[in-house]
């Protein structure tokens, strides 16, 4: 299936979305890494920049976690590496707040 073609308008109109959507991420990630939003929060979050967030970025956010850690956790849960924190199950965000809330 061939991409459709876009307009320059709607071109520019993309990628301003797509920047802003990874604002929004990177200010999340922030406000994770400096303690002013918690796991449980993200985890129940309906707002798209927390749903659509890689579950692996989510863990490296945690102050003391880093690549490691967060490959060791999500290998232990069986989460596979490109999972978003929207397409967690229940038992695996019950998982990984018990494991995280230590």
């Amino acid at each position: 299936m061939a991409l459709p073609q876009l307009s320059e308008e709607q071109r520019a109109a993309n990628l301003k979305k797509a920047a802003e959507a990874r604002h929004a991420r990177a200010e999340l990630r922030e406000k994770i890494k400096t303690g002013q939003v918690d796991l449980k929060y993200v985890l129940d979050s309906d707002d798209p920049a927390a749903t659509r967030m890689p579950v692996r970025a989510l863990i490296e956010s945690l102050p003391g976690y880093g690549k490691a850690k967060a490959a060791k956790i999500m290998d232990e849960l069986e989460i596979s590496p490109k999972r978003r924190v929207q397409g967690l199950g229940l038992r695996q965000r019950e998982a990984l707040l018990e494991i995280l809330s230590k």
